[in-house]
């Protein structure tokens, strides 16, 4: 199984600041999901900007089969930061590797 980076996802106190400032200096456009978080729209790669404290940039694969994705990062050794869970298109996880990276796994909603 060979998972491949989908998604990056920024963290902002100031959202609607973080928003202007890629609209403009990227040429990005975006679709908002709720106050607290915008989809990127053609930055090449799919990625959001969610309202949080200031935190480095979360990298995120997509796996076809979420719990052998988790087997496997487990048995690698990553600590668990967030167990699996599901949100409006899919489910995913979070893990810290053992060099201490941040990182999700997600996988699309059936059907």
């Amino acid at each position: 199984m060979k998972l491949e980076i989908d998604y990056v996802e920024f963290y902002a106190a100031d959202l609607e600041a973080e928003q202007a400032f890629q609209a403009k200096a990227f040429g990005w456009d975006f679709m908002d999901y709720g106050p607290d978080y915008r989809d990127i729209q053609g930055a090449g790669i799919g990625g959001g900007i969610e309202r949080a404290a200031h935190a480095a940039p979360l990298i995120v694969l997509c796996a076809d089969d979420l719990d052998a994705a988790l087997a496997r990062v487990r048995a690698a050794g990553a600590e668990i930061t967030r167990a699996p869970f599901d949100f409006p298109g899919g489910r995913r996880f979070e893990f810290r590797s053992p060099g201490g990276t941040a990182m999700a796994v997600w996988t699309k909603a059936n059907g």
